[in-house]
């Protein structure tokens, strides 16, 4: 840009010529300078405050067109309440089928200390000792005077000690809200449920995690934000739950024995209605610590689940189903029953000698061993095995708790001859309870196998599962099961009106070196009802039962196991809507003594 000068040599010289003073063309000059810079001033404000505004109209749209976006789409479910916090403590409630509350969040404190804010660290050690009795009130004052700035003192305390605490009125006391579970019914359900746990936590919020059972199976869908609102509807019924536990520990006592399993499942669907194990605990109160000796002794293992037994004469009906299907056999073919029975060095035997030959119905109905092997070595190895992997038998169960991890049966090393007879009535091959009640649900139901189940879903269809045997094949399998409870060795389990179907089995206890126990028994009872429709796949097992009648010690299950079951099915019919009678008698009620091994 060019500078205008201020007092130009010509109009000076023009100026001085004309008589006109100089300065005056020089203000002249001043003037039409501040004019030319006003101007250029006035058009740079100009172009500014266009720009400005363009950037405000711009933004404006931006948001405009956002707020525009927003309000056409769908909205999004809502997340956890928390989001600024990392740690999410919102977990979904569990219900049983009717909607009754087996498991639930609630709101809780926290106690923890500031020991620099004490005013009386002894005081304060004292008094929390004589409001948590497992605290000790040196190892407190301990930490209070020591060098840490925070204590975690109780994760989680009632509203009484809560109290009780801010009475003691120590400042450097300080309480802290967060969400704990609680399990309504106490001990009842306790394996199903398993328990739950902190797992991150601040001293206003807290990580409740699953930490057994159906909580730390599904502790995904119980954390998913998405599904918190949402319950968890199981198939239990906790009725029938809480009716199955009361009897079966009665019958645990009455029988002394040392464990007890409960199953109840409809043999339609696979889904459970009820299943007990004990000794048990509470949830609300896990034990924890490590704990020695047998495991099976822990309170915390779940026999339904996690104990693997070798379940004797109970396998007896799937040989017979599988010679039926396969039509090696019919039921009133005669079967060579001479016992014992030799095999190499091996001999087996039968309880007593039930003669030369026994009928396929009478096999079962006296519990013959030796006529059940007999059959067994005449359909063969490899047919037996498949058979058993098509019943589930041979692989580990696929339910929702977390347990079902260590379900896998244990196999024999080499499948023999000898383990094929041994495997026909129970031995040698070791499955769960609920291994067994799959089973004996899919041989019940028609043929359809089923997959246990704890999660309620009324739109199962049995058809569309593999069918194992035939409808005609398992009418008579449950034909002879249910000469079983009339004359045969369960005839304890059966209850009028309700027409029962099904098998015991005593089998002695392996040792752990090796060989069995004389004097300690498995002893169960696996039944269907009714039998000529069956609506429920019921099984009773006790671990190392033993009644005394007429001074003598008894342990078979027709005399252990079966009263129980019998006393369940008494305590459980009313619950399910089931009326004696209902249902006939399921065939001839042929009532004499007869005597049994199992």
């Amino acid at each position: 840009m060019i500078r205008r000068p201020l007092r130009p040599l010509a109009r000076i010289l023009q100026a001085r010529d004309q008589g006109v003073d100089p300065d005056r063309i020089e203000a002249q000059e001043r003037a039409a300078r501040l004019a030319a810079c006003q101007k250029a001033e006035r058009r740079k404000a100009e172009r500014r405050l266009v720009l400005l505004g363009g950037a405000f109209v711009l933004g404006f749209g931006l948001v405009a067109a956002q707020m525009a976006r927003v309000s056409a789409s769908e909205p999004e479910p809502e997340r956890s309440a928390n989001l600024a916090n990392p740690i999410l403590s919102d977990r979904a409630d569990i219900v049983d089928r009717n909607g009754r509350v087996l498991a639930t969040n609630v709101a809780t404190t926290s106690l923890y200390a500031h020991p620099k804010s004490m005013v009386d660290p002894r005081a304060a050690a004292d008094g929390l000792a004589r409001i948590f009795p497992d605290l000790d009130a040196e190892e407190l004052f301990e930490d209070f005077i020591g060098p840490q700035k925070f204590l975690w003192i109780e994760r989680s305390i009632s509203p009484e000690q809560h109290q009780l605490v801010h009475d003691l009125g120590e400042p450097g006391l300080l309480f802290g809200r967060r969400q704990s579970r609680l399990y309504p019914n106490g001990r009842i359900l306790a394996h199903t449920l398993g328990g739950a746990r902190y797992g991150r936590e601040g001293v206003h919020s807290a990580e409740v995690l699953g930490r057994a059972g159906i909580e730390l199976g599904l502790n995904s869908r119980l954390t998913d934000p998405d599904k918190t609102d949402e319950p968890l509807v199981l198939s239990i019924d906790l009725a029938a739950q809480t009716a199955m536990e009361e009897v079966l520990a009665e019958g645990m006592e009455t029988m002394n024995a040392k464990g007890a399993v409960g199953i109840l499942m409809e043999a339609d669907t696979g889904q459970i209605r009820a299943m007990a194990s004990l000794p048990d605990f509470d949830p609300n109160n896990r034990p924890t610590g490590l704990f020695e000796g047998d495991p099976s002794d822990n309170p915390l293992f779940n026999r339904a689940l996690q104990g693997r037994y070798e379940l004797g004469s109970t396998f007896k009906p799937f040989t017979v189903a599988l010679a039926l299907e396969t039509g090696l056999v019919a039921p009133q073919t005669m079967v060579d029953s001479k016992s014992p029975m030799k095999w190499g060095r091996y001999r087996i035997r039968d309880f007593k000698d039930y003669g030369p030959q026994l009928s396929v119905e009478d096999i079962i109905v006296k519990s013959s061993n030796v006529g059940t092997a007999r059959i067994a070595i005449e359909q063969g190895g490899a047919a037996q095995r498949r058979f058993l992997e098509n019943l589930g038998l041979m692989t580990p169960l696929r339910v929702e708790l977390a347990e079902s991890s260590s379900s896998a049966p244990i196999l024999p090393r080499t499948w023999s001859e000898l383990t094929t007879m041994t495997v026909s009535y129970g031995h040698g091959l070791s499955v769960t309870p609920l291994h067994l009640a799959a089973a004996y649900a899919t041989i019940a139901n028609g043929g359809y196998r089923v997959e246990p189940s704890f999660i309620e879903n009324p739109n199962i269809d049995k058809t569309a599962n593999p069918q194992v045997i035939s409808e005609r094949t398992s009418r008579q399998v449950r034909d002879i099961m249910r000469q079983v409870m009339v004359r045969g060795t369960a005839r304890e389990a059966d209850v009028e009106g309700y027409a029962l179907a099904g098998k015991t089995g005593t089998a002695d206890k392996p040792l752990p070196g090796g060989g069995y126990a004389r004097d300690k028994v498995i002893s169960t009872l696996a039944s269907v009802f009714p039998a000529a429709n069956p609506k429920y796949v019921l099984i009773v097992a006790l671990d190392e039962p033993t009644t005394i009648i007429n001074k003598t010690a008894f342990r078979t299950a027709g005399l252990t196991a079966a009263p129980v079951a019998a006393d369940i099915v008494r305590r459980l019919a009313p619950i399910l809507g089931m009326r004696p009678g209902d249902f006939g008698t399921g065939g001839p009620e042929v009532l004499y003594t007869l005597a049994g091994n199992n």
